[in-house]
């Protein structure tokens, strides 16, 4: 790809980006949110036309005019907003466009067969093939996706955040299918935000700015992340967490209290505290019921035993409005699904949970919410402030800085944050970790679940280990490090003897 250059109404996208991927190479492709990444793959999977610039292929132009143009010529693009049709099952979205048929007559059998060989390649032999992807897990429904890729015998396969939703033993086996891919001669182009993974699985890195190509052939293993994030951003940032402060007072009475908290088929047995300006951490696998916890405190899950408390306050079981009545927010996982209306502005995703306030003899007051919404998006360096965008236009870090303000705007008193970095950039992720300590400072109690163990010990003052759906230790974030967390999550062990003091003390401590 030379000269690529596309521009949206007010927006030049991209502008002159180069790209050459080598047969058989991992070509790793980096930038910061709304830096072109997703834009450049998707005129390279042929959903998006240039308005200058050349693409050659095996020597010779080539123009894609659509998705099946560049199917045609082994272009496969695993996209981060999985495109998958949740009401088919696994097989017709592995061979979506596709059938398998004979004579005219599709042949459902042979496309089950076919479907299940690919995903016990890829290590997921679980998941069946008549299944529908609408019932899956986001891991799985990834593997799915990836599945239809490799369906397509492609020379070529584009793989946006393939990782995001996948836990550290999906990704190593992930790993070992793309080096077998291009041990075949199958490039990669792979993007990722996790640097230590470009380092694991990459041979050479292009980095995007602005719309610009800033690096490209860079070498993957001997590129130092300063470098990288110096590109990235135009400056240096330390990829680092706010200086811890003292511990919250352990004599303070909690402002969330769990107990006994249990939803059938997913967690059971689940207790802890936290207590005003506290940060609490769960690690866990994917599937572990991490997830599940949070949402089941928020009531969007009705528990089937337990009790949540918020200020000494009983909630009712799988009531969200008595959650967020009594002062707690979530933000989910799947925030694109889950927590925005995407096709609805920026100051109505903000305003959305506390509508009542700008309500006028009945009638709301949008400019009263417009102004709120402002006021919530400059505190929050909000790019670009101009709430009455509709919010699918922000890149991934400002939409979860979108959610975010919803709470800051209710004035929340517990904050679930499931995830809240995935997806995002590394400049916008140090902002978020700086908003988790200044809510924290504010008296919040907050709540934060991560696939990342550098992020929930960097973050927390109070770790729980999760697995398969209950607590196996809990300790002080300074008592672990990474290796023991993984330990214990991979093995779903009991620790021992980490707890301090004050960890014991915690209802529920499972150490």
């Amino acid at each position: 790809m030379q000269g690529i250059v596309k521009q949206f109404p007010g927006v030049r996208a991209l502008d002159g980006v180069d790209l050459d991927v080598r047969p058989g190479e991992v070509h790793c492709l980096l930038g910061q949110n709304g830096a072109g990444k997703s834009t450049l793959i998707k005129v390279l999977a042929g959903a998006h036309q240039p308005d200058e610039g050349q693409i050659t292929w095996d020597g010779a132009p080539v123009t894609l005019g659509d998705p099946q143009a560049a199917m045609s010529l082994g272009i496969a693009t695993i996209y981060q907003e999985l495109d998958l049709v949740a009401g088919l099952t696994v097989a017709d979205n592995v061979f979506l466009g596709r059938e398998q048929s004979r004579l005219g007559l599709t042949r459902p059998a042979e496309a089950n067969r076919a479907a299940g060989a690919l995903l016990a390649r890829l290590g997921h032999p679980e998941i069946r093939a008549t299944a529908e992807v609408g019932s899956l897990s986001a891991a799985q429904q990834q593997m799915v996706s990836m599945a239809r890729a490799l369906s397509q015998d492609a020379r070529l396969i584009v793989m946006d955040e393939p990782s995001a939703v996948l836990d550290s033993e999906e990704v190593d086996h992930l790993f070992q299918v793309i080096r077998d891919l291009t041990a075949t001669g199958v490039a990669v182009v792979y993007i990722s935000h996790r640097l230590e993974e470009i380092r694991e699985v990459g041979d050479r890195i292009t980095v995007l700015k602005d719309g610009r190509t800033v690096a490209t052939g860079l070498p993957a293993a001997s590129t130092s992340t300063r470098d990288v994030i110096t590109l990235m951003t135009g400056r240096t940032i330390e990829y680092v967490f706010p200086p811890r402060r003292e511990l919250p007072d352990p004599t303070a009475a909690p402002l969330l209290e769990v107990e006994g908290l249990a939803l059938a088929g997913s967690f059971g047995g689940v207790s802890f505290t936290v207590r005003p300006g506290e940060v609490l951490g769960l690690a866990g696998l994917v599937g572990s019921g991490r997830s599940e916890i949070l949402e089941t405190v928020y009531g969007a899950r009705r528990a089937t035993a337990g009790t949540v408390r918020v200020a000494g306050r009983r909630l009712r079981a799988g009531d969200v409005a008595g959650a967020v009545g009594a002062g707690v927010g979530l933000a989910p996982e799947e925030r694109k699904s889950q927590g925005l209306l995407l096709g609805e502005p920026i100051y109505r995703n903000i305003t959305i949970s506390s509508l009542g306030r700008f309500a006028r003899g009945g009638f709301l007051s949008g400019s009263a919410e417009k102004q709120a919404a402002r006021d919530q998006a400059e505190a929050l360096d909000l790019r670009p402030v101009d709430v009455a965008r509709e919010v699918r236009t922000l890149s991934g870090g400002n939409q979860q800085k979108v959610v975010l303000a919803r709470w800051l705007l209710r004035d929340c008193k517990v904050l679930l944050l499931d995830e809240p970095t995935r997806g995002v950039d590394v400049g916008a992720r140090s902002e978020i970790y700086a908003l988790i300590r200044a809510l924290a400072d504010r008296g919040v109690a907050v709540v934060v679940v991560s696939s990342e163990i550098p992020e929930v010990l960097g973050l927390a003052d109070h770790v729980l280990v999760v697995a398969d759906g209950a607590i196996v230790a809990s300790s002080p974030a300074e008592a672990l490090d990474e290796h023991r967390v993984l330990d214990l999550v991979m093995q779903g062990a009991v620790m021992q003897g980490a707890a301090s003091t004050a960890g014991a003390a915690r209802e529920g401590d499972a150490a």
